[in-house]
């Protein structure tokens, strides 16, 4: 029963600085309803874990707890994939802007050793 506590009590604080960031629009409204229904459903499986039991069978895994792990993974795979493609991106482009900022001072200094020659 305290687990179930601490449990809620950590989804509380997590929606309530996911509805502050939503606020501040670091994320978008899509992204907040995301979270939200996340949440919610994480809330659900904590006050009624039997009913992930259900799930897990009709989906051919032997406990709701072990559909649970598999899905956090699964998730957790997904979002380290989405930020190392999203890093490299920026990567990417962090690379461009300083090519052409060399690029442009460069052809600065050439023209400025033109002039003075």
């Amino acid at each position: 029963m305290i687990i179930k506590i601490v449990i809620i009590g950590f989804i509380l604080f997590v929606l309530w600085r996911t509805f502050l960031r939503f606020r501040k629009e670091d994320i978008t409204g899509r992204e907040f309803l995301i979270w939200l229904i996340f949440w919610v459903l994480v809330t659900a499986a904590t006050l009624v874990p039997r009913k992930t039991d259900v799930l897990a069978q009709w989906l051919g895994v032997g406990r709701g707890a072990d559909l649970l792990v598999y899905l956090s993974i699964i998730v957790l795979f997904f979002v380290a994939f989405k930020i190392i493609v999203r890093l490299e991106k920026i990567d990417r482009d962090i690379t461009k802007v300083v090519r052409n900022a060399a690029l442009d001072d460069k052809r600065e200094q050439k023209s400025e050793n033109r002039n003075q020659g």
